[in-house]
C-alpha cells in the first residue's frame, strides 16, 4: 500500500511530529516541557541540527534549517528528502503508523520534499516473504497548515504511487513478469489512470517486420509484445506529441554471448526498468491530468540462448530496412529500441526520449549517482531536462556525441554492427540508436541507478523507479 500524504488544519498532540525551524525558535510554543527545552538547548549548543525527543507515546523530531542554508535550491530539496528518510526509519523502528509535519519556516516545496522522502522511504517489496514481521507500520503523513496547495499535494501522492508501481515492476521476478504479462500490467495502469493502451502480438510484430525485436526473441518460448500507450487531453499544449520509448527486456541472459555469473546475470530481471519508467510516468501524467500529449512505446521480450537464438555473425534486417551485423547478442537492448524508435516516426513527434538499462559502460562511468544522456534535442529541451534532473535529483550527465564514434560501428558486410569495441561503449550504443531517428531525440542510459544492491536513502534497495520523477517534472513544466 502506498503511503498517503494528507492535509490537516490542526496538529494532533497524539501523533509523532517533525518540527522544521531555526535556532531562534521559542521552544515553549511547541509544548515542550522545561527538561525537554533544556535538552534541546544542550544539543543545539553541541552543534546538533537533528534532535529526537522520545515522549514514549510519540517521537518529536526537531530539524534546524541552518544545516541546509549553504546549499543551492536543488541540493536543499534533496537534503529535505533525505531528512524524510531519517524520519521514516525512526517511525518504523518504533512501530508508529503516522507522522505529522508542522508548517513553520520552510517553503511548501521543501515541505513536500520531506513528505516525498518519507513516503518513498516507506516502500517495501515483501510480497514473497512468508514472515512479514519486519513490515513497515507507517501509513499516513499529515501536513499541518491551512494554506497548503491541494493540487501540489495530490500530484505528489500520484507521483509516489507511480514510482512505487515502477519499483514493483522492476522487482518482480521474470517468472512472474514476462513480455506478455508486462504488457498486461501496462493495461492495468491505463485503466487506473485513463490512458489508451494497445498491445501488438507476435503476428502483428511479424507483419510489421520488426527485425530487431523478432531477432532477440528467437531464443525464447514466450512471444514478444509491442505496447503503445497514449494520453491526449482535449486541448494539449503541444501540437506534436512527446514520445517516450522504454526498453522492455524482461530478462537478459546475454543470449549466446552468455553473461558470466554471479553478479552480472543475477539482477537481470531489472533490464526492463526503462519500460517501467516510461509506463509509470505515463500513469502519473495521465492521473494528474497534465495538459500534454504523450505517447509511450515499449518493445518487450526476454533474451535467451535457447530455441533458434540469433547468433554472433548474423545479419538482421531492421524495421526500417537497414541491416545490422550482430557481433554480440548481449547488445540486444539497442536492437529492440531501434525498431521502436523507427515506429515513433509515424507520430511526427516534437521530441522523443528513450530510457534503457543499456550499457555497463554507463554504469561504470558514473555509477548509481546519475543518468548518462546524449542526443540531438534542441538546447532548450536539454536545459529543461537537466533542470528536471536536478529538481528530482535524478541528475543528467550529457556525454559527447561526436560523429567520430559512428566510425566504431561500421560493418564490412552490413549497414552497421551492433557493438563498437572496447572504448566509449555508452556513446557507441547511442550512435547506433541515432541511425534510426529523424526527429529531435535524447537517449537516457539508466544502467547505473535503475537497480542498486544496498539501501540508498529514499531510493531504497533493488528497483528504484528512476526516470519516473524526472519525466513527470519535465512534462509538468512543459505543460505550464
Amino acid at each position: 500500500m502506498t503511503t498517503k500524504i494528507n492535509i490537516t488544519a490542526k496538529s494532533n498532540n497524539q501523533l509523532s511530529t517533525l518540527i522544521v525551524t531555526n535556532k531562534k525558535a521559542k521552544w515553549s510554543t511547541f509544548g515542550f516541557s522545561k527538561p525537554e527545552v533544556a535538552y534541546l538547548e544542550k544539543k543545539i549548543k553541541a552543534a546538533d541540527t537533528f534532535i529526537t525527543i522520545n515522549q514514549f507515546e510519540r517521537l518529536v523530531f526537531v530539524q534546524l534549517i541552518e544545516e541546509f542554508e549553504k546549499k543551492n535550491d536543488y541540493l536543499t530539496l534533496e537534503a529535505y528528502r533525505t531528512l524524510g528518510n531519517k524520519v521514516c526509519a525512526a517511525i518504523n523502528a518504533h512501530k508508529y503508523d503516522s507522522i505529522q509535519i508542522s508548517e513553520t519556516v520552510i517553503t511548501e516545496e521543501q515541505l513536500l520534499a520531506i513528505a516525498e522522502g518519507i513516503a518513498l522511504s516507506n516502500y517495501q517489496f515483501i510480497k514473497y516473504l512468508s514472515d512479514k514481521k519486519g513490515k513497515f507500520t507507517l501509513k499516513n503523513i499529515y501536513l499541518v497548515g491551512t494554506n497548503l496547495n491541494k493540487i501540489g499535494v495530490e500530484q505528489t501522492n500520484i507521483l509516489i504511487e507511480a514510482v512505487c508501481e515502477a519499483r514493483n515492476l522492476v522487482n518482480e521476478p521474470q517468472n512472474i513478469i514476462d513480455a506478455v504479462s508486462l504488457s498486461n500490467e501496462f493495461k492495468k495502469l491505463g485503466k487506473k489512470a485513463n490512458f489508451k493502451v494497445e498491445v501488438l502480438n507476435k503476428l502483428q510484430i511479424e507483419s510489421l517486420k520488426m527485425g530487431g525485436l523478432l531477432a532477440v526473441n528467437l531464443g525464447s518460448q514466450i512471444p514478444p509484445t509491442f505496447t503503445i500507450m497514449e494520453y491526449k487531453p482535449a486541448k494539449p499544449k503541444n501540437k506534436k506529441p512527446l514520445v517516450l520509448v522504454g526498453k522492455g527486456i524482461v530478462y537478459d541472459t546475454g543470449g549466446l554471448s552468455l553473461k558470466p555469473t554471479p553478479n552480472s546475470m543475477d539482477s537481470m530481471k531489472c533490464d526492463m526498468a526503462g519500460s517501467a519508467a516510461v509506463a509509470c510516468a505515463m500513469f502519473a501524467i495521465a492521473k494528474a491530468k497534465l495538459n500534454y500529449h504523450v505517447i509511450a512505446l515499449v518493445p518487450a521480450t526476454d533474451n535467451r540462448p535457447g530455441e533458434n537464438a540469433y547468433t554472433p555473425g548474423d545479419v538482421i534486417t531492421m524495421y526500417d530496412g537497414q541491416t545490422v551485423e550482430v557481433l554480440n547478442t548481449d547488445a540486444e537492448g539497442r536492437m529492440v529500441l531501434a525498431d521502436a524508435l523507427t515506429y515513433a516516426k509515424k507520430y511526427k513527434p516534437e521530441l522523443v526520449l528513450d530510457f534503457a538499462t543499456l550499457t555497463g559502460a554507463a554504469a561504470a562511468a558514473i555509477g548509481q549517482y546519475g543518468i548518462v544522456c546524449m542526443g540531438t534535442a534542441a538546447e532548450t529541451h536539454k536545459t529543461a531536462l537537466k533542470n528536471s534532473g536536478n529538481n528530482t535529483h535524478e541528475r543528467l550527465v550529457e556525454f559527447p556525441f561526436w560523429d567520430d564514434y559512428s566510425k566504431l560501428i561500421k560493418s564490412d558486410i552490413a549497414d552497421m554492427k551492433n557493438i563498437g569495441g572496447p572504448v566509449g561503449g555508452a556513446i557507441t550504443a547511442g550512435k547506433f540508436l541515432e541511425k534510426f531517428i529523424d526527429y529531435p531525440w535524447m537517449h537516457f542510459d539508466i544502467a547505473g541507478p535503475a537497480f542498486i544492491n544496498s539501501n540508498d536513502s529514499y531510493r531504497g534497495k533493488m528497483g528504484t523507479g528512476v526516470g519516473v520523477r524526472l519525466l513527470f517534472d519535465f512534462v509538468k513544466n512543459q505543460a505550464k
